[in-house]
């Protein structure tokens, strides 16, 4: 087990005999006590919580709990970060499913002070204590448990994001996995939230979706795996959802997202007895690929909601969040279907490094590519300047890649490609033949298969892709939360 260290405590909870009290003591490796708590058994839940002093990384402790004659004592007890993993199914792929897995698999041993912890899926109309099952508890990482079976346990983007953080804190890491594939988001969203975004909160209150193999009941999930974790002290979450909601309450993500988050953390906070920081770091994974050559943009317009419709994070609406774009990720012969990548460790890099630079504030790290920064229309040569905030690299002259709405009107756009005539430091020049002066859009990557394996247009010289993004009502300034200006 890993125990979230200092600043903050960590929360110990349990069941007892209501009215009693419960003693809990900490214990070094030699056996001698670095600290004891008493808490009262509530009634009539008959339960107990008591928050641990900061405690500095390492161990191994043993922590009991005795209550009369009675104790249970945990062992081989570490402190160091834990971090919440949850979403669907590309959340769920086990290390047995991903590319390399036999590799992936056996380097698990080299990783002892990597710990997890898998919830079974479970549903509830109603918001539980405690787990109704637990997958796996808490577990050195072996072959066995990272690669249980597929979409079981354990997580590979989950276990890949705690290794790769583990090297480069050198401290343990503690990973919990509560994932059920096919799911919305709102299963996984409080009434709270819901609410705040005005969608139905009450059970049986959305139709169901064909599409969809998991629970889509409104809260089902968040009842009975997320609420009843809500006392743990976390470092920081790792989301892999949307693929879902491409098909049910698309253009609500841009609420439904930011809602969960700001939810989570108040419950987390609150649940923790204050110990989780109230602005806990928040890392996602920007949708994939599903179907090429597939004319809806369902996926495009998920993945611009994915970032409350700012094109990056964190920003305004979504502090202290980061983001893994994976839409170069794709992977069209995978056995487990086109909308479940195998390349899992890319996922996780990108995760990892917004970890170091967002919840760990590593600081000149280069987390994210390129976005734009202006454009500029020159309109004797029929050009469109577009600035970037990084150097580019660009891998692909994709004809498809930029598209500029000509329409006389704003709405319905008449979307015109726009061909990529040169490269430069940290600009790209389109042209605009088939629009003339009347540019009233300009987006990119805007498709559910927007670019090859690893071969979208622009990249940064780090190989960190440049997310999609959207210009929808040009000429105008857009707020400074977007790092996006367009200056005509």
């Amino acid at each position: 087990m890993v125990l979230q260290k200092e600043p903050a405590g960590a929360v110990v909870w349990g069941y007892g005999e209501p009215g009693a009290a419960v003693t809990v003591a900490l214990s070094g490796d030699g056996g001698l006590i670095v600290m004891k708590k008493t808490a009262p058994v509530k009634e009539p839940s008959g339960t107990w919580t008591t928050v641990l002093d900061p405690m500095d990384r390492g161990g191994p402790y043993a922590l009991m709990a005795r209550q009369g004659s009675e104790n249970v004592t945990l062992r081989d007890i570490y402190f160091g970060d834990v971090w919440l993993c949850s979403g669907q199914s590309n959340m769920a792929m086990t290390v047995l499913q991903i590319a390399n897995a036999s590799r992936e698999l056996a380097a698990a041993a080299r990783y002892p002070y990597v710990r997890i912890f898998a919830a079974a899926p479970a549903r509830s109309d109603v918001e539980l204590e405690d787990l109704e099952r637990i997958d796996l508890p808490w577990s050195i990482p072996t072959v066995e448990n990272l690669g249980h079976g597929n979409f079981t346990y354990f997580s590979a983007v989950c276990w890949l994001l705690g290794r790769y953080l583990y090297e480069a804190l050198q401290y343990p890491v503690g990973l919990v996995e509560a994932a059920w594939g096919g799911t919305p988001i709102e299963a996984w969203s409080s009434r709270k939230a819901l609410r705040a975004c005005g969608l139905p909160e009450e059970v049986g209150s959305i139709s169901l979706h064909r599409h969809l193999s998991g629970p889509q009941t409104p809260s089902v999930l968040w009842n009975a795996m997320i609420h009843p974790l809500l006392n743990m002290t976390l470092r920081g979450v790792a989301w892999y959802q949307g693929e879902a909601n491409a098909f049910l309450h698309t253009d609500q993500y841009n609420c439904t997202f930011p809602a969960l988050i700001a939810d989570w953390r108040q419950a987390f906070h609150t649940g923790s007895a204050r110990q989780t920081e109230p602005l806990l770091p928040f890392g996602f994974v920007q949708l994939s690929t599903y179907r090429r050559h597939n004319p809806d943009d369902s996926f495009a317009r998920l993945r611009w909601h994915q970032t409350a419709d700012l094109g990056v994070v964190p920003n305004a609406r979504m502090p202290s969040t980061f983001m893994a774009v994976a839409m170069d990720l794709c992977d069209e012969r995978s056995p487990y279907g086109s909308i479940h990548p195998r390349d899992k460790q890319n996922v996780a890099h990108r995760l990892h490094l917004g970890a170091r630079a967002v919840a760990y504030g590593e600081k000149d790290l280069v987390f994210q590519g390129p976005y734009p920064t202006g454009a500029v229309l020159e309109v004797s040569r029929g050009l469109l300047n577009v600035t970037y905030s990084q150097e580019l690299v660009c891998r692909q002259r994709d004809a498809q890649a930029f598209e500029v709405c000509c329409s006389s009107q704003p709405s319905p756009c008449r979307w015109l490609p726009a061909p990529v005539v040169t490269v430069e430091s940290r600009r790209v020049t389109l042209a605009l033949a088939g629009c003339g002066t009347l540019v009233l859009g300009l987006r990119y990557a805007w498709a559910e298969w927007p670019c090859d394996y690893e071969s979208c247009a622009l990249y940064n010289t780090r190989g960190l892709p440049a997310p999609p993004f959207l210009m929808d009502a040009l000429p105008r300034i857009i707020p400074s939360s977007s790092i996006l200006s367009l200056l005509l």
